[in-house]
């Protein structure tokens, strides 16, 4: 075991963990800066509608991502039932066989099959394991875990106390952004009571986001508004997490790695956030006494689609962690188009939402440094695949071209404006 404060004297870089639900928001993630990426596969994994990876994109993704550096972790934290366990081993046979750096497990028994079948493999233990001290931390870690994800639930100073209490072999992952759940640590089974669907097998519903009301039982259909809010009150609806503001102090409690929330996620939030983090800890790694965030970072996180943010647990119970007026996003920026190319002074580009001639977008690159803002451009002329002229791109996905102005963006950069 490791003296208290040994670790935390030593400086360490975290690395950038994002999600990908599939194998384009792979490729975005991995090109936008992420360190690493975890992945569900079509089995045992906490997102079923993400479950995008077979067995042959999963080694086509591994290919791909160790390429650039960036590892790839497997999630396998689902909680199986027996008539599932029989399959288990082959499944974690095959993620070795594509390549997989690490698995996620949430179940005793799915890692101790895990050390058997893949001894070599590292393992991380989920945050569905729900681990709020040094005790369950040391014990996994002899158990034969590299990695430990703590509970979404625990303040700074809870998190010093297991990284001082703990070997330093043993790396301390934790949610940095993304959504919260109103249960512990997502262990919940509201969506499996109210509509079947199994919240601790990838399948929530996501009831804790629904506006709810009180009835009366001898008063049917007379619905009474818990909150003083005549459309009823979200009463279990949790903002979302945001702590990029504050890296340099989740980074001095001695978290190894920076996890992104977001699997259901589309490419473009994939993209941005995991741009901005990547920033973010570029920026600490110059001057980590004086990080001081620009606003222009923290700014790019509101220009993905977010409910309102909070800083979660981390600075103790959170006064303002709910949001009880409703249950949707906040949506100020929409992608309009991506770029395949720069050729001369013409943008080769596919559209993904309609915008005009005489629009101001905003152009965001991959492998951005800290000197790469936003650009700002002008939409003068917009071409389309058979040469003629036209005043927007309307068309779903259609191939156009636009004047380059000079600059020569990579494949992959993104065109956004902001929302009507």
């Amino acid at each position: 075991m490791t003296k208290e404060n040994t670790i935390l004297s030593t400086p360490h870089y975290p690395e950038v963990l994002a999600p990908v639900g599939d194998y384009e928001r792979l490729t975005y993630a991995v090109n936008y800066g992420a360190d690493a990426v975890y992945l569900g596969g079509t089995a045992f994994g906490m997102r079923a509608s993400s479950a995008k990876f077979d067995f042959d994109t999963m080694k086509k993704a591994v290919e791909y991502a160790h390429a650039k550096d960036v590892k790839v972790y497997l999630t396998c934290n689902t909680l199986p039932l027996n008539s599932e366990v029989e399959q288990l081993a082959d499944y974690l046979r095959n993620a070795q066989t594509a390549g997989v750096d690490a698995v996620i497990v949430a179940d005793i028994g799915v890692l101790m099959e895990a050390k058997r079948v893949i001894p070599d493999m590292d393992i991380h233990i989920s945050t569905q394991t729900g681990i709020v001290n040094y005790l369950t931390a040391n014990e996994l870690y002899k158990m034969g875990a590299s990695r430990v994800v703590l509970a979404r639930e625990l303040p700074l100073d809870d998190i010093r106390r297991i990284r001082d209490k703990t070997p330093p072999e043993l790396e301390i992952e934790a949610f940095v952004h993304g959504a919260m759940c109103m249960s512990f640590s997502g262990r919940c089974l509201l969506s499996n009571y109210m509509v079947g669907r199994d919240a601790n097998r990838g399948e929530c519903a996501q009831p804790c986001r629904w506006g709810y009301h009180l009835v009366e039982e001898k008063r049917p259909g007379q619905y009474f508004p818990i909150y003083e809010d005549e459309k009823g009150t979200y009463i279990l609806n949790a903002k979302d997490m945001c702590m990029i503001e504050h890296l340099d102090k989740v980074i001095d409690a001695g978290v190894t790695s920076l996890k992104i929330e977001g699997r259901a996620k589309s490419f473009y939030y994939v993209a941005v956030v995991t741009n901005a983090y990547r920033q973010a800890v570029d920026l600490y790694k110059k001057d980590p006494k004086n990080f001081r965030l620009p606003a222009w970072i923290e700014e790019e996180t509101r220009k993905v689609s977010h409910r309102q943010y909070s800083t979660g647990f981390y600075f103790g119970r959170p006064e303002e962690g709910q949001y009880y007026e409703n249950g949707g996003y906040v949506r100020q920026w929409d992608v309009v188009a991506v770029v395949d190319k720069t050729q001369g002074d013409t943008l080769y580009c596919t559209q993904r939402n309609k915008f005009s001639l005489g629009e101001e977008v905003e152009i965001i690159r991959p492998f951005a440094t800290l000197e790469d803002r936003p650009i700002q451009y002008k939409v003068t002329s917009i071409t389309d695949e058979l040469g003629n002229i036209r005043e927007s791109a309307n068309n779903a996905m259609m191939k156009f071209t636009m004047p380059a102005n000079g600059l020569n963006l990579p494949e992959g950069s993104i065109i956004r404006r902001a929302a009507e």
